[in-house]
């Protein structure tokens, strides 16, 4: 049990950090667990992978509680329509991503969940993102804040977060991506980033817990209890400070570094598991 703990706490550290930042959480713990496997069920470790991710999305509620609150007894009329328009944005956004993740999650699981696809989308979007960020050193961004932000480019960015069903993509990754290809600026970029997290998570988790517990009909035994609270907590707590650097980090710089990490990380991946196969 205190090993399970251990490797636990590697992923909910892992997970805290990589959720945030456009590198995919979702392929950094698959690649994790071929070195550190977790002494549970297959059905549980999916059920796991994805539901660890909204514990990270309640870092964003914390840390954002009072700009996401309609309903604030300090905010004026205006600030609370501004904060209604933001959550239209934030939900209109979410629909493809939301509607395809229903549609196609188990095929997404039997023919995407591999080494090979991953290491391949962490070389492809880390060259899109030193392509973008060279392109943005001629352009000025169109949207400066989220209140400038149009329910079609909302919907754009939705569209390029359904590419995150794709592990290795990284959810913050294309959203922040598609975000400053549509002229938003970096830091509306991963703002609306976070927003759109806190549903799209949420639903994403429900499912897979339903679709546990539909397949195990038995819960969860006390060691799968201790690993899930676990990860959960140690993902939220790791959340809280890579959210808060992250947003201090791009209001000064830019995304290019993560693009050679992910060309980095890719090409290790594919040259790991080609020397094992």
């Amino acid at each position: 049990m205190f090993i399970e703990i251990l490797k636990t706490i590697l992923f909910g550290i892992v997970q805290g950090v990589t959720e945030w930042l456009p590198v995919s959480s979702t392929g950094h713990m698959i690649l994790l667990e071929q070195f550190f496997h977790l002494n549970v069920s297959k059905e549980f470790w999916d059920m796991f992978l994805v539901v660890i991710q909204f514990s990270s999305i309640l870092a964003v509620v914390l840390l954002y509680a009072h700009r996401l609150n309609p309903f604030s007894p300090t905010k004026t009329a205006a600030q609370k329509k501004d904060t209604f328009e933001l959550w239209k944005k934030v939900l209109v956004g979410i629909l493809p991503a939301g509607i395809t993740g229903v549609l196609f999650d188990d095929w997404l699981n039997q023919h995407l969940y591999s080494a090979p696809t991953v290491a391949f989308t962490l070389i492809l979007y880390g060259v899109l993102f030193i392509v973008i960020e060279n392109r943005n050193k001629k352009t000025k961004p169109v949207v400066n804040s989220i209140s400038e932000m149009s329910l079609r480019n909302a919907i754009g960015v939705g569209l390029f977060q359904t590419l995150s069903l794709i592990p290795g993509t990284s959810r913050s990754g294309s959203t922040i991506l598609g975000a400053m290809i549509l002229g938003n600026s970096r830091t509306v970029a991963t703002e609306f980033s976070f927003f759109m997290a806190i549903p799209i998570m949420l639903g994403a988790s429900s499912l897979k817990l339903l679709k546990y517990f539909i397949k195990t009909g038995l819960g969860f035994t006390g060691t799968e209890v201790v690993i899930l609270l676990t990860g959960l907590l140690v993902s939220f707590a790791v959340s809280v400070v890579t959210i808060r650097l992250l947003v201090s980090y791009v209001r000064k710089n830019d995304f290019k570094p993560f693009g050679y990490y992910r060309i980095l990380l890719g090409v290790l991946v594919f040259v790991y598991f080609l020397s094992i196969h």
